[in-house]
């Protein structure tokens, strides 16, 4: 007889005494009568669809750091300078759809800014259009990113090569500039081997921040949620995209800002002349600041000689009727 076999009734005994004690709690939660939970959850057809869709949806894949990618002499001494991969936007024009419609290509990790925050930025700033200064934002965000990732590099060969002494003239300045991280991380963030890994967990968060802005999608001037999902014919080729056009729901509920109406009125009157014809039954107010002001002079001239002529030709007593 086998050793194995020697212990076979031991081995049923304990699963047998583990089992009664397992069905004894359960008694207390209902059992044999309570089901427990279900294995399976009803999804309806419309929720199965649109996570089906997500899935399906390709994968927009970035580097970080970015790819050394040299157009110049110089670039190519001393290297390009990082980068941010913004995902193109593609603008176009329709006599049905307007001026200002785009479309971008749509990818399972792209994300976008909240609608509150969109429209804070575009009301309270007048960034409409012109997203120029967020773009250099994100720019100077990420350069900053790659920077301080250096200096983490860094920091971290330093600690590797013990003739350098990081806490003496120049390197004090590099270790206060990245030792906070460690003291913060160290309580979190176990040894491996007995070897400090921080600077290597948060080199990577860093990496994922900076590589995160490749994939925010700047909406001006729509709202991130009147994107239209739908698919399109590129370089001979069937994508998923995102489509923003029409009238963006801003101009309805909030004044259109005035250097547009500006520049439609005094530069392009096309525009000026698509808009009152195509959206005139909203009640946008299209016409300049200035010219707004003009026109309700010129009514009030009107409206006061019409007056003084009823009062010249005896139908008024008095030239206004409210004094």
């Amino acid at each position: 007889m086998s050793l194995d076999e020697k212990f076979v009734s031991v081995r049923t005994g304990i699963y047998q005494i583990v089992g009664k004690l397992f069905e004894n709690l359960a008694q207390f939660f209902g059992y044999p009568d309570n089901p427990g939970m279900p294995t399976l959850y009803d999804v309806s057809d419309g929720i199965y669809g649109r996570s089906q869709f997500l899935n399906d949806l390709p994968k927009r894949v970035t580097y970080f750091p970015p790819a050394q990618r040299p157009e110049t002499w110089f670039e190519m001494i001393f290297g390009p300078a990082p980068r941010v991969d913004v995902l193109p936007r593609y603008i176009y024009e329709t006599k049905e759809e307007g001026f200002y419609n785009f479309y971008i290509e749509n990818y399972k990790n792209i994300f976008f800014l909240p609608d509150w925050l969109s429209e804070f930025i575009q009301i309270h700033f007048n960034i409409c259009l012109d997203i120029s200064l967020l773009e250099i934002i994100r720019e100077v965000l990420f350069i900053g990113l790659v920077f301080y990732s250096q200096m983490v590099l860094l920091r971290i060969a330093i600690s590797w090569l013990i003739w350098i002494n990081p806490y003496t003239f120049p390197w004090s300045y590099l270790a206060a500039a990245v030792d906070w991280t460690e003291d913060v991380l160290q309580g979190i963030v176990p040894s491996v081997l007995g070897v400090n890994v921080t600077g290597s967990v948060f080199l990577g968060a860093l990496g994922v921040v900076a590589d995160s802005l490749n994939h925010l999608v700047l909406t001006m001037p729509f709202l991130p949620s009147e994107g239209e999902e739908t698919k399109l014919v590129i370089n001979n080729e069937m994508k998923d995209v995102l489509v923003f056009h029409y009238l963006p729901v801003l101009w309805y509920r909030h004044p259109i800002p005035n250097d547009l109406r500006e520049f439609w009125y005094y530069q392009r009157p096309d525009i000026f002349a698509y808009m009152e014809t195509v959206y005139k039954g909203l009640g946008l107010e299209l016409f300049p600041d200035k010219i707004q002001k003009m026109n309700e002079l010129t009514q009030a001239r009107i409206l006061h000689n019409e007056i003084h002529q009823l009062f010249r030709e005896g139908l008024l007593i008095r030239p206004w009727p409210w004094e």
